[in-house]
């Protein structure tokens, strides 16, 4: 017998191997789906997506030891799980900044699945309206980038929304020069959302210089634009290449190798503690001298951690406040140290407003 033919037997049987554990999966899950359903029924109605208890799952498959796939591709096979799971007991709406194709639908997924109803809203308005009218259970819209910092359309309708934030997801946002021609010095003009050419300003200055740049309403929508136009090229995520049938010419051509995008997901719903929660406040200012540093005051005397703090132009003007302060602390609003730091800020802060409690995003 020749080595060949020995290898060939050793694939075979190793083929056979995978074949039996891949039953020994579908049963599982198929148990595992069977539970959920079960746990549904004593529900009775109630809500089915629980942040806090998603959250603790996946940090646990993350942390587990030993195993051959990496954390993240471990994790990404959960959450899948999970979407499938929590379809069998409702199905979830999620509205965002659409078109489809854009970084808002990929942050959908990569927070709920793919076994979720994500519909596209023509503006970030739009996505929380559907929210808070009950078309949508959910709203997921952008709050910051590590580059462009914060959206402040987000931050100023987080002012007066019913909507609550229970969950974040950070978002790895890797920009691709995309068209349907085949070399970069075809290019005569380059659609894509301001923020996007701005994260790229730099490699298009030293590759295509001589291009026009126009920014658009969303990175879909340059993709679309670049897809009927020849010399046109458009900035914009992998899932817009695959949509809008364009090759990818240049991957990752952000400035930033770590450019990330902090997205907030919104809905009528409390999440849980977990014990790596943050906890959003909105807040105003008396404007007289000292006030910004007694009212943050409370946050250091109780042990609290501020990751953020972020001022805004108030709407409504008024003799006492002109700013507006949102700040993220470390924990949970139910946390003894955070809570006894909201109260105080309560008596201090002419205006205050939790915005929610929430599972950390994974780091």
């Amino acid at each position: 017998m020749s080595e060949q033919d020995v290898s060939e037997k050793d694939i075979t049987k190793l083929r056979s191997e995978i074949d039996a554990l891949d039953a020994e999966l579908l049963a599982l899950l198929n148990r595992r789906a069977a539970v959920v359903k079960k746990v549904g029924g004593l529900k009775d109605g109630k809500r089915v997506y629980r942040p806090e208890r998603e959250a603790e799952i996946l940090r646990r498959v993350a942390a587990a030891k030993g195993g051959v796939l990496p954390a993240g591709a471990a994790t990404a096979v959960f959450r899948e799980i999970i979407s499938a799971c929590r379809a069998l007991e409702q199905e979830i709406r999620v509205a965002y900044l659409g078109p489809q194709g854009t970084f808002s639908e990929q942050a959908v997924r990569q927070h709920f699945g793919h076994a979720v109803a994500a519909e596209p809203a023509a503006t970030i308005d739009e996505a929380f309206r559907s929210a808070e009218s009950g078309a949508t259970q959910f709203a997921v819209a952008p709050a910051e980038n590590s580059t462009d910092g914060a959206i402040g359309r987000t931050l100023d309708l987080l002012l007066t929304t019913p909507l609550r934030i229970c969950g974040e997801i950070d978002l790895r946002v890797k920009q691709n020069l995309l068209s349907n021609t085949k070399g970069v010095r075809e290019i005569k003009k380059i659609y894509s959302h301001a923020q996007s050419l701005a994260q790229c300003n730099g490699w298009l200055g030293q590759n295509l210089p001589k291009a026009e740049r126009i920014p658009v309403g969303s990175n879909a929508e340059a993709a679309r634009r670049a897809a009927k136009e020849k010399g046109a090229a458009a900035i914009a995520g992998e899932a817009a290449a695959v949509l809008y049938k364009l090759n990818i010419l240049a991957a990752g051509i952000e400035d930033d190798p770590n450019n990330t995008t902090r997205f907030l997901v919104l809905g009528n719903v409390d999440a849980g503690p977990t014990g790596k929660d943050r906890t959003s406040l909105a807040m105003s200012a008396e404007n007289k001298p000292g006030s910004v540093h007694a009212l943050l005051s409370p946050i250091a005397a109780n042990g609290v951690s501020m990751s953020r703090i972020e001022s805004r132009p108030a709407k409504a003007r008024s003799a006492r406040w002109e700013y507006v302060f949102f700040i993220d602390l470390e924990g949970h609003q139910a946390d003894v140290r955070v809570a006894a730091a909201i109260a105080e800020l309560k008596q201090r802060a002419p205006f205050l407003k939790v915005l929610g409690s929430y599972p950390a995003a994974a780091s």
